[in-house]
């Protein structure tokens, strides 16, 4: 057996889209969410066994960094992309969560 190459071939799939207004792109069965601030450009995907990757080809802005997912029919969505869309869409506001002092509850709990 011949030794392995110091460098390994580049075995990544790549492929170009267009960022549509559902800001996702489907790899394989899964759909993956993009940067919905980055709608109607071109992004270029690159899609290894570990990672799906997207990068804006007109400014070089990441459009989404993902761990692939090997599981069928799955949703990924970026926390920051659902917060960017949800503005960009006009939706509701994410509601405040009052934070009590422990000392309110230490107050009517006997010890």
């Amino acid at each position: 057996m011949r030794p392995l190459p110091e460098r390994m071939p580049d075995v990544d799939r790549r492929q170009v889209t267009r960022i549509t207004p559902d800001p996702y792109v489907r790899v394989d069965t899964c759909d993956y969410s993009l940067d919905p601030r980055l709608v109607g450009r071109r992004v270029e995907l690159r899609i290894s066994r570990r990672e799906v990757l997207a990068v804006c080809l007109e400014t070089g802005e990441l459009a989404c960094r993902h761990v692939r997912s090997f599981a069928r029919h799955r949703t990924i969505t970026a926390l920051e992309h659902a917060r960017a869309l949800r503005e960009l869409r006009g939706g509701p506001a994410e509601p405040e969560v009052e934070q009590r002092p422990l000392q309110v509850y230490d107050a009517l709990i006997p010890a």
